[in-house]
């Protein structure tokens, strides 16, 4: 089983007025510890989310240590998941995938990504995560937890109770997303969600905010 860390950033890219926007933000985040990062494009632009992709394991894997010494003091190297697009995880050489009730089964995922990639899959439900529960996914999310902006059409919020349903539905790794702030983080963990997926409230100096949240998350 694998281990998500407490903070999961999601980077979308509609945030930015740039790549280089991105890239910054996500070079901010991995000096604030984050070890995860979640790259989103909901343009529909493969070609765009390609070179954004390609870019930002470029520049974040430039940053690798090449020395024992070097790895003990350098900021981490991420993992990179990719949003939706399978096809587009492994062009790109990403460490996994996420998927939601829309996008490409779980299972089909799995065939195109492989044994060894991430992968993560989106519910909203009881149903939904139960049907989640029995696929080879790595990790479940559950979510909105709270209500969030970063939806166009949200599905209903699930609050604090169905963080805790979820919780005794699956054994797997349970990712709690949908308006999550510094000011809230920490009931959703004693709900029983092992990571907190964030985008809003990691916009504004990422590192700084990254790091308050994992004093949060202690």
């Amino acid at each position: 089983m694998i281990a998500l860390p407490r903070l999961y950033p999601i980077l979308d890219a509609g945030c930015f007025p740039s790549t280089q926007g991105l890239i910054t933000a996500a070079e901010e985040l991995l000096s604030g510890g984050v070890s995860l990062i979640q790259y989103r494009n909901k343009s529909g632009d493969a070609r765009v989310m390609l070179e954004q992709a390609h870019e930002l394991r470029r520049q974040l894997r430039a940053r690798a240590p090449s020395t024992l010494a070097q790895r003990r003091s350098a900021p981490h190297v991420p993992k990179l998941i990719m949003n939706d697009r399978a096809d587009l995880c492994l062009v790109a050489e990403f460490d996994g995938v996420h998927v939601g009730q829309d996008d490409l089964s779980p299972d089909s995922v799995r065939r195109i990504i492989g044994p060894e990639r991430w992968l993560g899959v989106s519910t909203h439900n009881p149903e939904q995560l139960r049907t989640a529960d029995q696929t080879s996914a790595d990790y479940l999310a559950i979510g909105p937890v709270f209500s969030t902006s970063s939806k166009d059409r949200p599905d209903p919020v699930v609050g604090l109770e169905g963080v805790r349903r979820a919780r005794s539905l699956t054994r797997k790794p349970l990712v709690a997303i949908g308006g999550i702030t510094r000011a809230n983080a920490a009931s959703v963990i004693e709900a029983g969600a092992d990571s907190v997926a964030v985008i809003s409230d990691l916009l504004r100096d990422p590192r700084k905010s990254a790091e308050e949240f994992f004093r949060v998350l202690r």
